[in-house]
């Protein structure tokens, strides 16, 4: 299971909120670049990154720090928030990022994310499916769709995706453990996709539940900022 280090962006600082509300929101850090340097530093791979308030608006307004990141460091970026058009998804991929997190899109505007995998490939693509008792959220998890996770699912799979990054929000930013039953019940159903599990992860053990059921990978962003576990640690999984 490969270990990605997360870096939610606002207003230009390193932030994380609780449960996806913006009303709790903590700053860990007012500079991204030096964040995503240590990350590099560290041979970490890939690093997951979010613009917190396009993900809400769906206007990108982190292009510098992303392309900073990028021509500075090693890191393959995985980057989600504000790709709500297929102009926005081309826009951000031919500037060089390595794969692309679209949710809203893949709910609201099927056409676009449809044109964006016959563009530039299902590899380029992980769909994010941010669930709350099995029904997708949008908009930056603000809005409830008509949309259930398993339905979600079988069109992405129809439409040639493997990647799949599913976050619990009920866990998200709580450090208290990833929902390991709803993981293996999604794996267990879908045992082709790769999974990225995100939200609640809180300790070493947590990285190793998740490790046991043979997900492809994880997110981890507030237990790495509140110490919970530090760099050394998440190496061992850093693929």
């Amino acid at each position: 299971m490969l270990a990605i280090p997360a870096i939610d962006i606002y207003e230009g600082k390193v932030v994380r909120l609780l449960k996806g509300d913006f009303n709790q929101i903590k700053i860990y850090s007012s500079n991204p670049f030096e964040t995503a340097k240590s990350f590099s530093q560290n041979s970490f791979p890939w690093i997951h990154i979010v613009d917190l308030a396009a993900s809400v608006d769906g206007k990108i307004s982190i292009q510098k720090i992303l392309g900073e990141i990028k021509n500075k460091t090693k890191l393959k970026i995985q980057f989600g928030g504000g790709i709500k058009t297929y102009e926005s998804a081309k826009n951000i991929l031919e500037n060089g990022i390595d794969r692309i997190i679209i949710g809203t899109m893949s709910i609201t505007n099927k056409k676009d994310f449809e044109k964006t995998i016959d563009e530039f490939g299902s590899e380029k693509i992980t769909a994010a499916i941010d669930v709350q008792n099995e029904i997708v959220l949008i908009k930056g998890w603000t809005q409830k769709s008509q949309t259930s996770l398993w339905d979600h699912i079988d069109y992405c799979l129809s439409k040639g995706i493997k990647h799949f990054l599913c976050t619990d929000i009920s866990k998200d930013g709580t450090l208290e453990g990833p929902g390991i039953e709803f993981y293996k019940k999604v794996l267990n159903k879908y045992p082709q996709i790769n999974l990225i599990a995100s939200g609640g992860i809180g300790s070493v053990n947590d990285l190793i539940e998740l490790e046991k059921i043979d997900m492809h990978a994880c997110v981890v962003g507030k237990a790495i900022y509140e110490n919970k576990i530090t760099l050394e640690e998440l190496k061992k999984f850093a693929g």
